[in-house]
């Protein structure tokens, strides 16, 4: 079974055998092993290039000029049809990190935690890998950038945990992890 974000960077490279119908279909306990990885995997991801994304806009760096081309299809996927960021000037770049931009911090958790809500389709323990993957993905962000992520990184992480916090809430499971 594979899930993938319809990002090629995303898909894991497992030989799968394809994912149950309208969960009419009982999953192995090898196959949801493997789901429950595959979130965790692809939540990480998505959420550590929206992070880097998020950091390269708001801090504008040269090496974030360099890394552009590996960004380009991942902004096209997420409704990014704008300059090229390298091109922005202060102004533009201010514009899209603010409160009501496609790089803010509303529109950015929105982004991560419907990533998590619609690939874990209700499902509780796909929904805690999801919330799982995300938090590791804010972490390799941090690693990759040295220190603690911008203020906007941490308020957009704050955000989109506690998005899916309110769905694990409102579908009746516990935003506790239950194995804690």
């Amino acid at each position: 079974m594979q899930i993938s974000a319809n990002m090629t960077q995303f898909s894991a490279t497992s030989s799968t055998s394809g994912i149950k119908s309208l969960y009419t279909q009982k999953l192995t306990k090898d196959e949801a092993k493997e789901l429950r990885a595959q979130v965790t995997q692809n939540a990480n991801a998505f959420t550590f290039d929206a992070s880097s994304v998020q950091v390269g806009v708001s801090s504008k760096q040269n090496d974030f000029t360099k890394a552009y081309e590996g960004f380009q299809s991942f902004l096209q996927d997420i409704g990014y049809s704008g300059k090229p960021i390298a091109e922005l000037s202060q102004d533009e770049a201010s514009a899209l990190v603010a409160e009501d931009g496609i790089f803010g911090i509303k529109q950015t958790s929105e982004r991560i935690a419907n990533f998590v809500i619609d690939g874990a389709g209700g499902n509780e323990d796909l929904l805690r890998a999801g919330r799982e993957g995300m938090l590791q993905g804010f972490k390799d962000a941090e690693k990759l950038w040295g220190s603690k992520l911008p203020d906007i990184s941490q308020k957009t992480m704050k955000a989109a945990v506690e998005l899916v916090d309110k769905v694990m809430y409102d579908l009746g499971f516990s935003v506790l992890d239950q194995e804690a």
